[in-house]
């Protein structure tokens, strides 16, 4: 049974994907559930032409998100915090902490979309990236020293 997704669903594709599952799996999941619709000749025409217009948004999106990654190619980040007497963090620095010090440098970004690899315990340097889309994103350099 061939269907378009309506919304990403995870193991089988993204949304607007074209995709072929099992006739249960469509007619007793999927489509109840509005997760997706059959793939009838008038609905594959309908996705291309809702395609062809959403390609031009989203391409004036991925040009806003390379505009704000390329001003944030050159940020680099101190973060002061208390610290015990082996250099040890009172709790970690996540990116709460790397959101509220860019907002402080003038650059708003959205705390959901900066993830921090690894667990920041330690005074050190440490590297942080933001996903501004699906294409484009940026390492931010961050150094966390004693308070």
């Amino acid at each position: 049974m061939e269907i378009i997704l309506k919304e990403d669903v995870v193991n089988l594709g993204y949304k607007n994907d074209i995709v072929t599952v099992k006739s249960g799996y469509g007619r007793n999941y999927l489509i109840p559930t509005g997760k997706a619709v059959i793939a009838s000749p008038s609905a594959k025409k309908m996705l291309a032409e809702e395609l062809k217009q959403r390609a031009h948004k989203l391409e004036k999106i991925k040009k806003d998100a390379e505009a704000i990654a390329e001003q944030l190619k050159d940020v680099t980040l101190t973060i002061a915090t208390k610290v015990s007497a082996t250099g040890t963090i009172f709790g970690s620095v996540s990116n709460i902490q790397i959101a509220e010090e860019l907002e402080k440098m003038g650059h708003k970004v959205d705390r959901k979309i900066i993830v921090v690899k690894d667990s920041v315990k330690e005074v050190g340097s440490y590297k942080a990236i933001v996903k501004l889309h699906k294409e484009v994103s940026v390492e931010i350099p961050f150094e966390v020293v004693a308070e």
